[in-house]
């Protein structure tokens, strides 16, 4: 069934399962109809990262993970199979995710690679303004088509090879059903389509360099249209039943922000996770050349996206080297808001450029702190850190304001949201009120929510959105606390302009073998 077809009330007696792959966790959170949480399975996958840039992942262990966390989150809600109506899955955006040209799997690159940054320049600076006049995105290191173009250019061996272009949850959805199919929201988020229709267009293909490409595209649907059914060989290693319908999917920050309540024009969703996501909901796509991007997910549905790898990839990155080093730790993130709490803010407190994995300004720029002293403790280290991820979502929020989409409140989302002090800091920052979701697997029960509307369980997207999402907790902002913010963000904002010479300086070396 379509969204926007006439109303239906849900089957109580009837399951949602949604998947949420991300850049290394995979998810299976089995729903009921009200978007209440049956039962869970995760599991951690592992990045390669075979020369400097490259963030790749095994294919093979992405699929494993994905049949194992499905057959652990079945046992563990001990539910018939036949009550599940649909499977969903959401994944994150770009990367480049290949078949070969007989359907095995060839190359998985992540979103965090950088290996296209010099490429990805050179084809801004010469069709930069004619695509995004196509698709509403200019070239960037690790959008699926830079990554294709420089595949072909490096690696033409790999690329005579590809027989299929994919995103990441369009493999899982690949090896639930045996379909090569694509969706409009993951495809529109890559650059890949004519906006606002939505299409293929060959002349974006031209454009990048890689018109020979088309052959490779997949069918593309809509994300609550159903892919295909379960095949038998699926159904054997994962416990779902033979014939159980799996939709499209979504890019998962469309999915996250449908499974945080957010659902209407106007209405905003900041995800803090792997990526600083900001975005707004719009029944046409803005056109601005400083967004970063929009993406469309049915019919007069859009999202208006301003993001970079500047999030809270960050405090994992920090946890990993500085807390577990290498250890084991009962609760390392309960551990970082703790020493935060313990910190009362100064203006002259340390600050920090969350740039480890590059930034939207720029693949050159580099993380660092500021301002160190020797009386500052680790919990400064760890405020500064939380305040530097929060002046990057502040800068694309002030580019979506410029852009004529401003927002008066948000719905908070992703690792960040789960976080006792971060969701009152991002209300004070940006004074607005914050609600966090009550379902913390806001990806998963997304993807779940579409695809109880592609199994006609729900006859909207604003029908299945009102039944399956509520608000845990509301974070008025501190007015007091706004002057505080702006003094430091400023600040922040200087340091960076100041450090781009060097940041340039240091990358020349970098490319030189200096």
């Amino acid at each position: 069934m379509k969204p926007g077809t006439s109303t239906t009330m849900p089957e109580d007696n009837k399951f949602l399962l949604g998947l949420d792959a991300g850049n290394t966790v995979i998810k299976a959170v089995l729903f009921d109809c009200r978007g209440r949480q049956i039962a869970m399975s995760a599991l951690d996958g592992q990045s390669l990262s075979p020369l400097p840039g490259h963030v790749e992942r095994d294919l093979r262990e992405l699929w494993r993970n994905a049949r194992k966390v499905i057959r652990d989150c079945l046992e563990k809600a001990d539910a018939d199979p036949s009550r599940i109506a649909a499977v969903g899955c959401a994944g994150h955006g770009n990367g480049l995710y290949l078949l070969d040209k007989g359907n095995e799997p060839l190359l998985g690159i992540q979103s965090l690679d950088t290996r296209a940054a010099d490429l990805s320049g050179e084809l801004a600076a010469l069709h930069g303004e004619r695509l995004h006049a196509l698709s509403l995105q200019k070239p960037w290191p690790s959008q699926t088509p830079a990554l294709l173009a420089w595949i072909k250019k490096s690696r033409p061996d790999l690329y005579a090879r590809a027989g299929t272009v994919l995103f990441c949850k369009d493999f899982i959805t690949f090896k639930l059903t045996g379909e090569r199919v694509s969706e409009i929201s993951d495809m529109s988020g890559s650059g890949l389509l004519r906006m606002p229709d939505c299409r293929y267009d060959p002349e974006i293909l031209e454009l990048f360099g890689i018109g020979d490409v088309g052959d490779l595209l997949p069918r593309l649907i809509e994300p609550a249209d159903i892919a295909g059914r379960v095949t038998a060989e699926a159904a054997a290693a994962t416990g779902l039943l033979e014939g159980t319908p799996v939709i499209g999917g979504y890019f998962d920050v469309v999915a996250s922000a449908l499974g945080s309540g957010v659902v209407h024009a106007g209405e905003a969703s900041i995800i803090a996770g792997t990526w600083s996501i900001n975005q707004v909901f719009s029944e046409t796509p803005v056109v601005d050349p400083d967004i970063f991007m929009a993406a469309g997910f049915a019919s007069a549905r859009y999202v208006n996206i301003e993001s970079s790898a500047t999030s809270a990839a960050n405090l994992e990155w920090y946890v990993r080297e500085l807390v577990e080093r290498g250890g084991h730790h009962e609760d390392p993130f309960g551990y970082c808001n703790a020493r935060i709490a313990e910190v009362t803010p100064a203006a002259d407190d340390p600050l920090f450029h969350p740039f480890l994995y590059g930034s939207g300004q720029g693949a050159e720029f580099r993380a660092g702190f500021y301002g160190l002293a020797g009386w500052h403790t680790e919990g400064h280290l760890l405020r500064a850190l939380f305040e530097g991820v929060l002046f990057e979502h502040r800068r694309h929020v002030d580019t979506l304001d410029r852009a004529g989409v401003p927002f008066d409140s948000a719905v908070l989302a992703g690792g960040g949201a789960r976080s006792p002090v971060w969701p009152q800091m991002f209300a004070d920052c940006l004074g607005v009120p914050i609600r966090v979701a009550e379902n913390q697997e806001t990806g998963a029960l997304g993807a779940a929510i579409g695809a109880g509307v592609g199994a006609g369980l729900f006859g909207s997207y604003e029908d299945a959105v009102g039944a399956m999402t509520r608000v845990r907790h509301l974070f008025q902002p501190d007015p007091l606390m706004k002057p505080h913010y702006d003094m430091r963000y400023g600040t922040y904002l200087k340091i960076a302009e100041a450090m781009r010479p060097i940041w340039s300086e240091m990358s020349t070396i970098r490319s030189s073998g200096g």
